[in-house]
């Protein structure tokens, strides 16, 4: 894999690697990046499951509709 950066964020990349630096190495960096990025989307996914079965149990009975298996993948799918 390949990344080509430009000149400023370059400067700012050697900056957080190196004896100054928070990571020995540029991989070490890009690694933590990635991960960070991943529990990020995680936790945005987990907040709007939430969102949404907070808003579905506080819906009153005759809110509900019967729906099949194929129903709710259709719906997700749009």
């Amino acid at each position: 894999m390949t990344v080509r950066l430009n000149e400023t964020l370059s400067e700012f990349v050697a900056a957080k690697v190196g004896e100054q630096g928070d990571y020995e190495n540029i991989s070490e960096y890009v690694r933590d990046l990635i991960r960070r990025d991943k529990t990020r989307l995680e936790r945005a996914m987990e907040e709007r499951l939430r969102i949404e079965l907070a808003h579905a149990f506080a819906a009153p009975e005759s809110a509900y509709t019967r729906l099949t298996a194929g129903d709710v993948i259709a719906r997700n799918k749009a």
